[in-house]
């Protein structure tokens, strides 16, 4: 206005009065468009924000009832291994058992000498069992694993382990494969491992040099821990390590001597120290032995799993 006073001109209305009169009616659409416009920006909002309009410009797929699906269920439980030990057959036959008086380093546990005729074939291990073997068991059946003193697994020995435990692995290994594995009887043992000789070990009345391993048989491992299975030469049956190594667990229960023992091979499975079995025997000696101990009359007995004892296992035909 100012500026209009200086020059002397007349101010003029932005639209004529006639154009601003016929424009009514548009201002009026526009801001009546530009309101519900707003308000409809503001709606839109509103429920993106809240989730019941997506701005994904694609079409959502149409929801379809869900169907039974069947899944095979993630188990936290290993993968089952059953390792069957190896087997070798053992003829019917007939055998002194014990020693006689005039045996080097006999015991009076191993009196009277008497005959024992076991009138079945059956098969014993090769080998005595592994750690690989019962480990296999051991967690099929969630039990601790035994101790292997920090001299490997694998292949050697099976230690630690108590009579109940060598049962349950006996046991649990007939159920999986459907055949009648047991610990071997006092005479099964004591007849496998002569394999038909009378002398004090297997291959003559000398423990001689690297045949077995115990305190003073010349082997690499002597008085030191165990060997892997199958390290020196098998018996005359095809046994390895009936001779040393690990003791081995049998059925019976420890007696005074074999007054009254069973001449067919069966076990023995009362007591004469009275209270029950509560001692079982152990077979063969072991690497912590001295050499009279790894004789093959010689037993001895455990109530308990040690370093020095473990087990083989006999199937039934």
């Amino acid at each position: 206005q100012v500026l209009e006073k200086i020059i002397g001109a007349q101010p003029q209305p932005p639209f004529p009065p006639q154009s601003q009169e016929k424009n009514l009616p548009k201002i009026r659409i526009l801001r009546i468009a530009t309101i519900f416009g707003i308000i409809g920006l503001f709606i839109v909002a509103i429920m993106v924000s809240s989730g019941i309009l997506s701005t994904d410009s694609r079409q959502p797929a149409e929801v379809e009832p869900e169907k039974s699906v069947t899944t095979q269920s993630v188990s936290e439980e290993p993968e089952e291994i059953v390792i069957e030990p190896k087997m070798v057959r053992i003829p019917a036959g007939t055998f002194l058992m014990g020693s006689p008086e005039s045996e080097i380093g006999r015991n009076f546990t191993e009196s009277p000498q008497h005959e024992v005729s076991i009138g079945y074939a059956f098969e014993i291990g090769k080998y005595e069992v592994t750690f690989e073997e019962y480990d296999a068991f051991a967690q099929s059946t969630f039990r601790k694993l035994p101790d292997d003193n920090g001299w490997g697994r694998g292949n050697r020995p099976v230690i630690n382990v108590n009579f109940n435990d060598a049962e349950d692995f006996a046991q649990w290994l007939s159920k999986k494969t459907g055949k009648n594995y047991r610990l071997p009887t006092e005479a099964e043992w004591e007849y496998a491992a002569r394999a038909e000789t009378q002398t004090s070990y297997w291959w003559g009345d000398d423990i001689g040099d690297n045949n077995a391993v115990c305190d003073g048989c010349g082997s690499r491992w002597d008085k030191a821990r165990t060997a892997p299975v199958g390290s020196f030469k098998a018996n005359g049956f095809g046994l390895h390590d009936m001779t040393g190594n690990v003791s081995e667990w049998v059925q019976d229960c420890l007696n005074r001597n074999y007054n009254n023992a069973p001449a067919d091979g069966s076990a023995w499975l009362t007591s004469d120290r009275g209270g029950g079995c509560h001692s079982r025997v152990k077979r063969g000696g072991s690497w912590f032995d001295l050499p009279s101990g790894l004789r093959s009359a010689s037993r001895s007995n455990s109530s308990r799993g040690n370093f020095d004892l473990g087990f083989r296992i006999v199937k039934d035909l």
